[in-house]
């Protein structure tokens, strides 16, 4: 029944192979962030069959993954005290679970919480490498209170996400971009030691700067999630093509309009991401393709109600709108892969009828 979820297996481990050639070249080891694709059986992919480590954007990920043998786990969004003690269950289950932290508030809470369970809880410092989100600038004095606030739990190293890469056009840009990202977290990592505190993670990373990174001196790990399916605010960035996209929402025609073709794929099949609309081509809510080959010409995913999809051709366009009876099923490409994901439960496999994987969703 449409629409659904169709994963690509063989694109998703070309991109796999692809991120790993490059950080294999470099010596440093890859964290996938799991929030893409939210799939334990997408990681298991990623380290064929293995549980290596992992990020994760909420707690039931990491209670998931945890489940599923997963052991080594950062959770890689700013700890709220509340959640403590769903760490601490986890650290209780052997699970090395490591939280993140840019205040001292924040810190004092986890060392409140280490000294009153007995358990010493790990945390990353968050770095602000590009004024994307949270984390502390370099050289901010923050830097070492939040380290001093820690006592009795555990510091364990630096993290940062290059956020704004999402915005990079040009290659020399993404480069640039990689190598803030890669300087910030090390000059903090350097400036904690300086201050006579261990360093020994230091954990950069987003899907464009982890393909761009040209240096990795000082870096211990690189965390990327939208890589596994990429999508078409990557594409318009150029860190992938469109031919590397291995996901997309499967709907069905039911109806037509002068110059549209409607279906029965809305916002809550494709979400309302509109990443594509702030870069040089407007992809609209996604392109379209058919079931099986590359996207019609122009052929966009225009306007979108919360059960009905419209599509119609990109404006100026000379091609035609194709014809496309009632109960035609196409596909829709996604803007953004982490959105449109989370707005289903599971993935059906391309060519492999009645096989699914399953995603954690929740928090």
């Amino acid at each position: 029944m449409t629409p659904y979820l169709l994963v690509d297996e063989a694109k998703v481990r070309h991109n796999v192979d692809r991120l790993r050639a490059h950080l294999d070249a470099h010596g440093t080891p890859l964290r996938p962030h799991v929030k893409t694709a939210k799939s334990v059986d997408v990681a298991r992919l990623v380290f064929d069959g293995g549980t290596g480590p992992v990020t994760v954007s909420t707690l039931r990920e990491a209670e998931a993954f945890a489940d599923a043998g997963f052991t080594d786990i950062v959770y890689a969004v700013g700890i709220a005290p509340a959640k403590l003690d769903r760490v601490l269950a986890l650290r209780r289950r052997g699970v090395d679970l490591v939280v993140l932290l840019d205040n001292v508030a924040q810190a004092r809470a986890v060392a409140e919480a280490s000294a009153a369970s007995g358990i010493a809880i790990p945390a990353l410092v968050e770095v602000d490498c590009d004024g994307h989100r949270g984390g502390v600038l370099p050289g901010s004095p923050d830097v070492t209170a939040i380290a001093a606030a820690l006592d009795g739990a555990e510091l364990r190293g630096v993290l940062t996400h290059a956020g704004e890469s999402y915005f990079c056009y040009t290659r020399d840009a993404l480069v640039r971009a990689a190598e803030a990202e890669r300087a910030a977290a090390v000059r903090v990592a350097e400036d904690l030691r300086a201050a006579g505190f261990a360093c020994p993670v230091v954990s950069i990373g987003s899907t464009p700067t982890a393909h761009a990174v040209a240096d990795l001196t000082g870096v211990t790990e690189v965390r990327a999630g939208n890589f596994v399916f990429f999508d078409l605010v990557m594409a318009g960035i150029g860190v992938c093509s469109v031919d590397d996209l291995a996901l997309s929402v499967v709907v069905t025609v039911i109806g037509h309009r002068p110059g549209k073709v409607m279906t029965d794929g809305g916002w809550m099949a494709t979400s309302r991401d509109r990443g594509t609309s702030r870069q040089p081509v407007d992809q609209g809510y996604g392109l379209v393709a058919p079931l099986d080959g590359p996207p019609f010409p122009d052929l966009l995913m225009t306007d979108a109600s919360q059960e009905h999809g419209t599509l119609s051709m990109r404006p100026g366009s000379d091609h035609p709108l194709p014809e496309l009876p009632v109960g035609t099923r196409v596909r829709v490409l996604p803007n953004h892969a982490c959105a449109t994901a989370a707005q289903h439960d599971t993935y059906q496999l391309a060519g492999d009828a009645g096989t699914t994987w399953q995603r954690v969703n929740g928090w």
